[in-house]
């Protein structure tokens, strides 16, 4: 009896002496902000939290959805976000012309992948003279794209009217219920309006091909104290725009974005191949130099800079990668 006793005890101590591990760690909970609603410009977000390439970087995205870029950057200068995904350039190049203390640290999509829309019975750009047209903004980069492709076409500024929406799927409806007779729209929702009737009238890349268009865009202060953090954000999502880019992976990437936009596959089975015959997402996560002055320059002749910005100064020193 008391050999059993002592044994038990033995075992109870044995016990005691082995290692506990400690609780896994918690993966770092990181918001970040977009404008609309999810389309082709945010698939590889979309495709980083399903394929758990975030998660693979102990990270855990919540994805917040502002009304407009410039809604967005107010966010992020203000510091109640940190980092914004899938931005138009504009917005946070104008503020910190400004002097707001944001940065861009790498360019997503290089070129603007709009088709401009219209009306059943308009059929050729010129026939937009004196119409409605839902942009962007009136600063908006959409605005110059429109402009660049109406001009040639025989359509100056100011002989048409604009109607102000800053995100696609607004203009898309307001085009679809006809308040507009034209609307600048991104892929899938250009092809949901074409499938209902309505006229592709060109694509902006056929006027436009020295502009970027969106990028991650950061407040310098959260991503100075964060570095490491943020370097696992751009890693993981440089790897879904690999993914993306690989057509073995064609029909998960499409039913990834038609789940989340609630659109037609079809819609968005043409914009995968719209989106990958344009080549449309930087794939090296560097940011040309020369495109951000191109747009620089664009954006002086609106008006929306007094004066061409620096390249360097839109950056973050340290995690931005500069390239030609």
């Amino acid at each position: 009896m008391h050999a059993s006793r002592c044994a038990m005890l033995g075992l109870l101590l044995i016990g005691t002496a082995m290692p506990v591990s400690p609780p896994a760690k918690a993966a770092d909970a990181i918001t970040v902000g977009t404008v609309g609603q999810p389309s082709a410009n945010f698939w590889p977000v979309l495709i980083g939290i399903s394929k758990g390439f975030f998660a693979a970087e102990d990270l855990n995205l919540e994805v917040l959805y502002a009304q407009s870029s410039a809604q967005m950057v107010q966010q992020i200068t203000s510091g109640s976000l940190d980092v914004s995904i899938s931005t138009g350039l504009v917005d946070p190049m104008r503020a910190i012309g400004m002097g707001a203390p944001i940065a861009i640290v790498r360019v997503e999509i290089q070129a603007p992948p709009y088709a401009l829309l219209a009306k059943p019975s308009i059929k050729t750009l010129a026939g937009l003279k004196g119409k409605v047209i839902s942009l962007g903004g009136p600063k908006d980069i959409t605005r110059i794209y429109v402009e660049r492709m109406l001009e040639p076409n025989g359509v100056k500024p100011g002989e048409f009217d604009m109607i102000f929406a800053g995100a696609t799927v607004a203009r898309a409806s307001a085009l679809l219920a006809g308040a507009v007779d034209a609307a600048i729209l991104l892929p899938p929702f250009n092809f949901q309006t074409e499938a209902a009737g309505f006229n592709n009238l060109g694509l902006t890349t056929d006027y436009v091909n020295d502009l970027p268009f969106s990028g991650i865009v950061v407040n310098v202060r959260w991503a100075n104290e964060h570095k490491a953090l943020l370097q696992r954000i751009l890693a993981a999502h440089i790897k879904s725009i690999a993914w993306f880019e690989d057509d073995r992976n064609r029909s998960e990437a499409v039913a990834i974005l038609a789940a989340a936009s609630k659109l037609k596959q079809e819609d968005v089975d043409k914009a995968y191949d719209f989106m990958r015959k344009g080549h449309f997402f930087e794939p090296t996560g560097k940011v040309s130099k020369s495109k951000l002055t191109s747009l620089a320059k664009a954006m002086v002749s609106l008006g929306d800079l007094s004066e061409s910005i620096d390249v360097t100064r839109l950056v973050l020193p340290g995690v931005s990668e500069l390239g030609d």
